[in-house]
């Protein structure tokens, strides 16, 4: 028995030749249609439209959408165990990663400190010899033009 009747097949051809023309233009956008997947498509929904024997679209009506509930509801129950192993096992390697990369902030922020504490004592000694330096060029000066 066949599944597409006659009048679905010349419709798809009529289709597929107004796509190699340029013709054949999408319902919804507009556009022209270059695919020939596309061009099937526009023409076996034309058939339905017209009432010819066309097979229904694929994964529409009741029974499919129930069997695919159905292996999703399997599914999670047998990875639900192992999941939750799985969640604690990751939560622990958290909470250890966690504690090592606070001990090694604070260890560099120590650093820092003592970083930022040298350069700051280092840049301040010769800033106060420059100053006072200048202080006493600056007494000879005015004490010669006096």
């Amino acid at each position: 028995m066949a599944k597409y009747s006659r009048k679905s097949g010349e419709k798809v051809e009529k289709t597929m030749h107004e796509m190699h023309e340029g013709k054949l233009k999408s319902g919804r956008s507009g556009r022209k249609v270059t695919n020939p997947k596309q061009a099937i498509a526009i023409g076996l929904s034309e058939a339905r439209k017209e009432g010819a024997k066309v097979p229904k679209k694929a994964g529409t009506g009741k029974a499919t959408a129930k069997k695919a509930a159905a292996k999703k509801a399997t599914a999670k129950r047998a990875t639900a165990g192992k999941k939750t192993t799985a969640k604690k096992a990751t939560a622990a390697k958290k909470t250890t990663t966690k504690r090592v990369t606070a001990k090694k902030t604070t260890a560099k922020r120590s650093t820092a400190k003592k970083a930022t504490a040298a350069r700051k004592t280092t840049a301040k000694k010769p800033a106060t010899r420059r100053t006072t330096a200048k202080r006493a060029t600056s007494r000879k000066k005015a004490a010669a033009h006096a």
